[in-house]
């Protein structure tokens, strides 16, 4: 959807104009009362809004502090699109970039400023570095883009902000669905259902990738095929859209390559995150795959059940702070496992369920997207 925008009085201006860097440090956070701790992982692609973090009493090396209203840039691989705006205080990596609104900009709009696709396609073009390239700010601050006057920024603030709260009503819906549909599925299993070791179901492989992981001849942005690592499996039994990294043609004969339809499941780090692969890609060696089968199975009964075994499992893993689980502890795992026609009854059931997850989902993105064509309008 177009709209007309007078932009007449409107003045042209670069983000360093209106945004600046702070450069407020923080040695112990405790004194400085910060009770957050912002990693790019705490950042999710796309997403104007910080909701996770770290809490004060973890380590970090991190010192450097960022402001509520401020908004954290990924200058770390900026086609991942990582900006969101804060509402507490806190310190951050050195792979955010803090930005603060002077007071030519209001507050409210510079999360919107940012979250533009020119802005991004700049940050990109002004990266350097191989395989994590990098931008700076002093770079992002040539940016150019069209500012209306102060009143009117209050006004489209506010409206941006109109359209972002029907996009975090969408989300809320979504995500009750969700605990819904967990409740619902959970009454379907069967104590009296026999049980078997996965080793006896199915054939596990690891995914494997050359070494070091450092190593830019692995890795292709442009024309690579998608590689999925661990943070690449979202929590909806899918893999994430577009993934992190892309793998190169050098590299592939030392990976798994994987087909759409398959079982995989995440092995250390955030143990236990499941998907059915939503695209053929090749997989990461933190990741098992269910490669055969040796019994009759229904992929998305099984997918279900190990979701919510490994919920179970993962608060028993070993390691403090990277947790692992091998593959052939994975093997000794027990789960449920009813005949076919069984699991083909709860495998439906989860698939109604999917239907009506992917139909609130689109409402989701719908919204998403013409919040995301105003913005790209407007600046």
């Amino acid at each position: 959807m177009e709209l007309k925008f007078n932009k007449d009085n409107w003045e042209k201006v670069t983000l360093g104009d209106v945004v600046f860097e702070p450069k407020e440090t923080a040695k112990d956070i405790s004194e400085e009362g910060l009770e957050h701790i912002v990693g790019l992982e705490h950042i999710e692609s796309g997403d104007i809004h910080l909701r996770n973090s770290f809490s004060a009493n973890t380590d970090t090396t991190f010192t450097k502090v960022f402001r509520h209203g401020d908004v954290l840039f990924g200058r770390r691989r900026a086609y991942l699109k990582k900006a969101a705006q804060a509402t507490f205080d806190g310190i951050c990596s050195g792979d955010i970039t803090v930005l603060r609104a002077n007071k030519k900009l209001d507050t409210r709009l510079l999360p919107f400023v940012i979250h533009n696709d020119k802005f991004f396609d700049y940050a990109i073009k002004h990266s350097a570095g191989g395989l994590s390239p990098r931008v700076k700010f002093k770079d992002l601050a040539n940016y150019e883009f069209l500012l209306p006057p102060k009143n009117q920024q209050a006004e489209l603030a506010d409206l941006l902000w109109a359209m972002d709260d029907v996009i975090e009503k969408d989300l809320s819906v979504l995500n009750k669905f969700e605990k819904f549909r967990r409740a619902k599925l959970n009454k379907f299993y069967n104590d009296n259902f026999p049980k078997l070791k996965l080793k006896d179901i199915a054939n596990l492989r690891r995914g494997s990738f050359p070494q070091p992981y450092g190593n830019r001849e692995w890795y292709d942005d442009i024309n690579g095929s998608p590689f999925v690592q661990v943070n690449d499996i979202g929590f909806n039994f899918k893999l994430k859209e577009v993934t992190n990294f892309k793998i190169s043609e050098k590299a592939k004969s030392q990976s798994v390559y994987v087909k759409q339809n398959t079982i995989v499941i995440s092995i250390q780090g955030s143990i236990g995150r499941v998907a059915i692969t939503n695209f053929d890609s090749y997989v990461d060696r933190t990741i098992i795959i269910f490669s055969s089968y040796k019994k009759d199975v229904d992929i998305y009964f099984l997918s279900r059940v190990l979701k919510d075994l490994f919920e179970i499992k993962a608060k028993s893993a070993r390691g403090a702070i990277i947790k692992t689980i091998t593959k052939e502890e994975l093997n000794e795992f027990e789960i449920i496992f009813p005949d076919i026609v069984t699991q083909k009854k709860i495998g439906t059931v989860i698939l109604n369920f999917e239907s009506l997850y992917d139909i609130l989902k689109s409402k989701l993105y719908s919204s998403k997207a013409l919040q995301k064509s105003l913005i790209n309008q407007l600046f």
